[in-house]
């Protein structure tokens, strides 16, 4: 394929990042849930409904995406998206009270998994196929960096602006920018052909040993991540003493060790084996997200928050790539199923708010060694069937 080198073109491919950018506008959740539970006076249980609205549809959406990608194109499909999450991020702002924040967060998951769906295949079909995989890779940073902005843009539109719904009106004029950059741009979408998925196809795949295991572990992988993004909060205000507002900055502190994990990550995978590296980073983990259950200095907790977040970054990205080697020419179907396996970030937030009504707080912290302690048991299991 030629690369793109017209204005229209170059518009197109800005568009396109700046959709991955977008895409990280999901993890708002994790200190968004925190904010509502305090103006509504919530219980754990009813909080986590709103985690549980956005990644619901992970499960329900992302085959029916891909039908609807191979009808209307990718470029179409990414500008739906984009246009539905400008919606649901004004809905909360102009529209503030428990019922439409969950309308709006549901919106934000169905218009996300959309989302996740057409923008890879977008960005790829924009330049040569040798260059796909550091693209996306690169896509995936720069969703990380949005997901680190997140918790300061809310914490500054709270202290500064006197209000923390702010940080949705500026995420919805984000997402119509990138509406009005990518609706004139032209894409040339030849170069990536591919087969549509479909539901009978990708749960089919379940049969198989490696994927099947791979599916559990970004199911838990996910679930644990956004059941600690929605705590660490509640962590630092009743361990530490800190305010919401300063508590919202440990997010900020999750998601930058995140960004630089995959950065890192990327480099170091180039020389270590994944499943050397996987098995490495689940024992750090482990180690530190059970330190942290203990821990009260608010330095400290910091510091255990990043480390536990640098060595979880790669989890979900090694496990999707020994799913796709597992099965190279279902390809589609695979990556269907592995967006339908983010579900996890429902489920697991959501049994975590039960047992924190019901037994408090270090209960419901216990589901995330559990979590990695299971991913670990899978992970030595697919040693002899995934490269080592």
């Amino acid at each position: 394929m030629k690369k793109v080198t017209n204005r229209s073109g170059r518009l197109g491919i800005i568009a396109a990042f700046f959709g991955f950018f977008i895409m990280g506008f999901i993890d708002v959740v994790g200190i968004a849930t925190n904010y509502i539970k305090n103006d509504f006076s919530l219980s754990s249980t009813m909080a986590n409904f709103i985690p549980m609205m956005v990644f619901i549809w992970f499960f329900a959406i992302s085959i029916p995406a891909s039908i609807l990608m191979g009808k209307v194109g990718r470029r179409g499909t990414a500008l739906l998206s984009l246009a539905l999450t400008t919606v649901a991020m004004l809905i909360p702002y102009f529209f503030y009270n428990y019922y439409l924040v969950l309308v709006a967060f549901a919106l934000l998951g169905i218009s996300n998994t959309v989302l996740q769906v057409a923008l890879n295949p977008l960005v790829a079909s924009m330049f040569n196929k040798e260059k796909t995989a550091s693209l996306l890779t690169m896509g995936q940073f720069i969703k990380a960096i949005a997901s680190f902005l997140g918790p300061i843009v809310a914490g500054v539109a709270a202290s500064t602006l006197g209000d923390w719904k702010f940080i949705f009106l500026i995420f919805a004029c984000t997402s119509l920018l990138s509406v009005l950059l990518l609706l004139p741009a032209k894409v040339n979408e030849v170069g990536l052909e591919s087969t549509t998925a479909t539901f009978g196809g990708a749960v089919s795949l379940l049969k198989h040993k490696t994927v099947l295991f791979c599916f559990l572990c970004i199911f838990l992988t996910v679930g644990f991540d956004v059941g600690m993004n929605v705590s660490i909060p509640e962590i630092l205000m009743r361990r530490a003493g800190l305010s919401l507002e300063k508590a919202s900055y440990g997010n900020s502190v999750y998601f930058a060790a995140k960004t630089i994990g995959a950065f890192l990550g990327a480099l170091l995978l180039l020389k270590m084996k994944p499943m050397k590296y996987l098995i490495i980073s689940l024992v750090v983990a482990l180690v530190a997200f059970s330190v942290l259950m203990y821990v009260t200095n608010a330095w400290a907790l910091y510091g255990l928050i990043f480390i536990a977040s640098f060595a979880c970054a790669n989890i979900f990205s090694i496990m999707f790539s020994f799913a796709l080697q597992a099965m190279p020419s279902h390809a589609n179907e695979v990556s269907a199923l592995m967006v339908m396996a983010i579900v996890g970030g429902a489920a697991i937030p959501f049994i975590q708010g039960l047992i924190n009504d019901s037994l408090g707080l270090f209960a419901a912290l216990l589901i995330i060694p559990v979590c990695l302690l299971i991913i670990l048991f899978i992970t030595l299991n697919l040693r002899k069937h995934v490269p080592r």
